[in-house]
């Protein structure tokens, strides 16, 4: 149990302790500055600790925010301040000096929690502050000051200002007005029953599962149905982030879940239309793996171009000032957002059309979307690259190496081209990236299945793709080398399985773009909670996205289109073993050894 410290001379009908207690926290009366470093040392090393005023005024959730986010291992608010384990030690020694510097007396004006916040920033640490907004929380120094504070208190509704932080400051037009007004309430309803977020996630994608399975009947009805479900699971979908940021329930593998599981159910949604088509006499495979190709490009483009600048000194650039003035009209704010088609907007889309209309119209309408919004926002992207000045950091050249996920092939030759990648234009690695794999993807699609042209290009995408990688990627436009692999690779599969022309030969490719991609998704994610990238282990035993084209185009060299689905399906489920063993063993002992829990609040998926 986590404790908490009162520091000074209690106040009659003050409801702090009970607060903290009712925040789950063990409390423990302290006098003064030594006897709160005596009650300090005493505390639990595994566990956290507070130092709160017994003179605090404020709001139950300003403590909530200040107290019990697990995120940040130091936080702080006026008159409370709170150390998880790995910060004990900072906490520890700012408090012996506060001690040796009060001399152990009663602190009758000013806060020990707020010296001891001070002298954590005199030692650099990284203290967090909640952004309080309306909550009240202050430490009044006399009977009037405490009467304002109490009347300011009871001003401000705790709850709502709960409920309306609950809801991600920035998301799409349809999860802001459609589905976070009552999914908010859901999120309450589940706290107050003692449900997870990871609990309403699995829900989500359990309902999800089920509505991809309506949509495979192939019936009206159960298009209908699947319509119904898809919109269910989002507002589940919703609810789960909901319920993280109301009850500060946040976890490393809380947001791997919810991650993984917004990609899991889309695409399975995906293979459940196309199953549908395929009892109606409709071949659609194609389509739902040309769709599940784009959306994860336009991720990858994403991930990429915010890895590129995230530490990014001198980022400014005109286009960006544009869409800043842009910001401060309104009703373009909203434009913007559902131009770039984020899930909100997405889901309801496929979730209509499919109660409406057929699989083949669901999938022309989401190619065509999709299509239009990777083109919008990568022009933007590039326009800002090549407009700004920025100086990229090793940081950024490693992340954009990580997810590159070059394997064996492209590795060993790239040592070779090191020298001589350094003497050309800044501009080089995207090209050749993007040649290489045009290359690959044209000869596959233009020669019949089974011919040598695939296997040359496949070759000669082996050494561009070495050469992009041969130096550090810190170039303006060097995001886009993954990108451009990803499409290189997914895209020689599909039209390869579409070329063989044999039945179950696109289901095959589909499940195994779905197997890379989760493995590409899974590097993201990783980065993001600094947990670095795959081992190398792993990226070489699957290959690397250069060694599975050049075998892909191999079997499709040496292998009949039947022996050919039937290879496809073994890579598939070969790769999906590997990377989820793997994965699944890493987010767990990352969640079981107490990593930093962490939270997505950016872009809109």
């Amino acid at each position: 149990m986590p404790t908490a410290i009162l520091t000074g001379q209690p106040v009659p009908g003050s409801s702090i302790e009970s607060e903290l207690r009712s925040l789950g926290f063990d409390v423990h009366l302290a006098s003064g500055a030594a006897d709160t470093e005596t009650l300090l040392a005493r505390a639990p090393g595994e566990e956290r600790v507070a130092v709160v005023d017994a003179r605090f005024v404020g709001h139950p959730h300003a403590l909530r925010l200040g107290l019990t986010d697990p995120r940040f291992p130091l936080a702080a608010i006026p008159g409370a301040v709170t150390a998880q384990p790995a910060a004990r030690q900072a906490l520890t020694r700012a408090m012996a000096r506060e001690n040796s510097a009060g001399g152990g007396t009663v602190l009758a004006v000013e806060s020990l929690a707020d010296r001891i916040t001070a002298a954590l920033d005199a030692d650099g640490a990284d203290v967090h502050r909640p952004e309080l907004g309306s909550l009240v929380a202050a430490v009044p120094a006399d009977p009037q000051a405490r009467n304002e504070a109490r009347q300011a208190v009871a001003a401000v509704d705790d709850e709502a200002v709960r409920l309306k932080s609950a809801v991600k400051a920035r998301d799409g037009f349809v999860t802001t007005f459609l589905i976070s007004p009552y999914s908010r309430y859901i999120a309450r309803w589940c706290a107050r029953r003692g449900l997870t977020p990871n609990q309403v996630t699995t829900a989500s994608l359990i309902t999800a599962l089920i509505a991809a399975g309506c949509a495979a009947t192939g019936t009206r009805a159960g298009f209908v149905a699947a319509g119904v479900l898809l919109i269910a699971s989002f507002v589940l979908d919703c609810t789960d982030g909901q319920l993280a940021r109301y009850s500060l329930q946040y976890s490393t593998l809380g947001a791997w879940l919810d991650a993984t599981f917004d990609r899991a159910k889309e695409y399975a949604y995906y293979a459940g239309l196309a199953l549908g088509a395929a009892r109606g006499g409709d071949d659609v495979w194609a389509l739902a793996l040309g769709a599940m190709v784009l959306q994860t490009c336009r991720h990858v483009v994403d991930f990429s171009f915010n890895e590129a600048n995230h530490d990014a000194s001198a980022n400014t650039s005109p286009t960006a000032a544009l869409s800043d003035k842009l910001d401060s009209v309104g009703w373009t704010v909203w434009v913007r957002r559902m131009i770039v088609l984020p899930i909100g907007e997405r889901w309801a889309m496929i979730a209509v059309l499919t109660a409406l209309t057929t699989p083949r119209i669901t999938f022309y309408a989401l190619l065509i979307g999709c299509a239009f919004s990777a083109t919008y926002t990568t022009a933007g992207r590039v326009l800002r690259s090549l407009t700004r000045k920025a100086v990229r950091t090793d940081r950024a050249a490693k992340a954009l190496a990580d997810l590159a996920d070059s394997g064996p092939l492209a590795e060993a030759t790239a040592r070779g081209l090191g020298t001589a990648a350094r003497r050309l234009p800044g501009f080089t690695a995207p090209a050749v990236a993007l040649l290489g794999g045009a290359a690959v993807v044209a000869t596959a699609a233009l020669t019949d299945f089974g011919g040598p042209g695939p296997l040359v290009a496949a070759i000669v995408y082996v050494l561009t793709s070495a050469l992009a990688v041969a130096r550090p990627l810190k170039g303006a436009l060097d995001w886009l080398v993954p990108p451009f692999f990803r499409a290189a690779e997914y895209l020689t599969v599909l039209v390869l399985a579409a070329e063989a022309d044999v039945n179950g030969a696109l289901p095959a490719a589909f499940g195994l773009v779905a197997a890379v991609a989760y493995h590409h998704y899974d590097t993201v994610y990783r980065i993001r909670g600094d947990a670095g990238a795959p081992p190398q282990w792993l990226v070489r035993t699957i290959g690397g996205h250069e060694g599975r084209t050049l075998v892909i185009c191999v079997l499709a060299v040496l292998l009949t289109a039947t022996q050919f689905k039937v290879a496809l399906t073994v890579l598939a489920v070969a790769v999906a073993l590997v990377v989820l063993v793997e994965s699944i063993r890493f987010w767990v002992a990352a969640h079981k050894v107490g990593a930093p829990a962490v939270h997505d609040e950016g872009e809109p998926a």
